[in-house]
């Protein structure tokens, strides 16, 4: 532990170096979790690990010279945190080299070899990708390259072998995308028309008893997509297409599709976006005997609000991959003084509703219906108001069967400046469900001392069922590009989400420390 913590204080206190022979960069970070004993929470559903201290840990450095760049990034899982899925891949404490590359690029080609980040159309067929809040980094250990000719086309290709966990899966992963400016080609100058398309193949051996129906060694997936933008209006669309494969839902390989559909509306101080999707054994996996939520090659995200307060957050949709079909649509309106720009309302409206599909469930049934506003009041310089309601409806069975829970939620935030540096910001919440746990509060008060300190404390209590309180406090200091934040508190049970994609964590109480810093 001692070592570790010097370590960490060596490299925040590295300078950023520039000097002919390139430049060096980096990035830390570091999770760490002291679980504590707690009788007060549900032993089914809450962790007392026998190890109490767990960690996460990246270190991140990158060197640029000219057109040529490389880079590594160390993991350290001291060990894995509570809730994240690589502790499921062997026990006790591993550091792995998660990241390695070297690439080239200039104004038309690109080439990388090493571990490879990319995405093809809105990741509905392809996408390899980082993200520590969830554990996910499905890279793909092999090659990359890129040209573009002029403005007119995009082409990109990528060969190699998926990163799960700690290890790398046993399938192989090649893929390319190409993308055509119709409108540059044309000399459309006011407008734009592109089309695009995209194929993957994920090929893993088969085993040499091979007796399982569901087995399949090679599986293709292909999109066309086409993107549209003339004087404020914005059209997307994208259709998927999946070979068979194996899923949970079936009792053979079947085969699976999608479709995504965006329309959008700016002018002034209206913005209107309506989205639609339909999913049908679109769930993939990068390895047939992988587990958890990073043992993924596409990207399927919840096209519903993400909130970042805790009562709306309390139960997020989960997307039904192997079929659904549902979407969302948003308007915002600002209204602005002329007087006094200080001054401006912000509305916000807000709904979204999913389906899932009849050859999934037997019949289609409703799997979350959100509708919501906010209103936003920005009174003087000084203080700002906004004001939440949001009612939820959610299938618990996943829509196995018509049940569905309902809430209705309520938040009050508010933020008041006492000078450039220093602010109190508030939040009152109120969840009101005669179903599940019934009824909820929370409140959180946070006290701001810019640039430096800030200080917070929350709780959040069920008032129908456990008569449980979650509380939390915590204090964050910042110096220059390094910040270190110690909390402690009682966690809930239940989904931790970012970009639309969650895993669940379960309930557990202790001090947190977390340390990011870039040099």
């Amino acid at each position: 532990m001692r070592q570790l913590i010097f370590t960490l204080l060596c490299v925040t206190s590295l300078p950023l170096f520039s000097q002919e022979k390139g430049y060096l960069t980096g990035s830390l970070e570091s999770n760490s979790i002291y679980y504590v004993k707690d009788n007060g929470l549900n032993k089914e559903n809450s962790v007392d690990p026998d190890d109490r201290f767990g960690s996460n840990n990246y270190l991140k450095l990158d060197y640029t010279l000219g057109k040529f760049s490389a880079g590594i990034q160390l993991e350290g899982y001291l060990p894995t945190l509570q809730g994240y899925d690589i502790g499921l891949y062997g026990s006790g404490k591993k550091a792995i080299l998660g990241i390695k590359y070297a690439s080239w690029q200039d104004e038309n080609f690109a080439f990388r070899v090493g571990d490879i980040f990319e995405q093809f159309g809105s990741g509905l067929v392809f996408r390899s990708y980082e993200d520590r809040t969830l554990g996910i980094n499905n890279s793909i250990e092999g090659v990359n390259a890129s040209y573009n000719f002029k403005n007119y086309v995009s082409v990109k290709g990528l060969y190699g072998r998926p990163r799960l966990y700690d290890s790398y899966a046993d399938s192989w992963i090649r893929g390319a995308d190409l993308s055509l400016s119709v409108s540059d080609i044309i000399g459309w100058n006011s407008g734009l028309l592109n089309l695009e398309g995209s194929v993957v193949n994920r090929y893993e051996a088969l085993p040499e008893d091979a007796s399982n129906a569901l087995i399949v060694d090679n599986l293709n997936l292909y999109s066309a997509r086409l993107n549209f933008d003339y004087k404020g209006i914005n059209m997307a669309a994208e259709y998927v297409g999946k070979g068979k494969d194996a899923s949970f839902n079936a009792s053979k390989p079947v085969q699976g599709h999608g479709f995504l559909a965006e329309i959008g509306y700016n002018y002034k101080a209206l913005s209107v976006l309506g989205t639609y999707r339909e999913l049908n054994y679109m769930n993939t996996t990068l390895a047939r005997n992988g587990r958890g939520v990073g043992n993924v090659m596409n990207y399927l995200p919840a096209l519903t609000r993400q909130y970042t307060y805790m009562l709306a957050n309390l139960n997020p949709y989960q997307v039904q991959g192997d079929g659904e079909r549902g979407g969302q649509l948003d308007i915002y309106y600002s209204i602005r003084s002329k007087e006094d720009r200080s001054k401006y309302w912000n509305l916000h409206f807000n709904a979204s509703m999913f389906y899932s599909n009849k050859n999934i469930t037997g019949k289609s049934r409703l799997l979350w219906r959100d509708i919501n506003a906010d209103v936003e009041r920005q009174w003087n310089r000084k203080f700002k108001t906004s004001l939440l309601v949001s009612v939820q409806e959610w299938n618990p069975s996943l829509g196995f069967d018509d049940e569905t829970y309902l809430s209705n939620i309520f938040v009050l935030d508010g933020l008041y400046k006492f000078d450039r540096k220093k602010s109190i910001r508030a939040e009152l919440q109120y969840l009101y469900s005669q179903d599940y746990e019934k009824d909820w509060v929370a409140a959180l008060v946070e006290f701001s001392f810019a640039p430096k300190w800030s200080f917070s404390v929350s709780d959040m209590y069920n008032l129908g069922t456990t008569d449980t309180h979650y509380y939390s406090g915590s204090v964050s200091y910042t110096r220059k590009n390094t910040r270190l934040q110690l909390s402690y508190g009682r966690n809930r049970a239940g989904y931790v989400c970012s970009g639309g994609v969650c895993r669940y964590t379960p309930a557990y109480t202790g001090a947190n420390l977390t340390v990011t810093s870039s040099f």
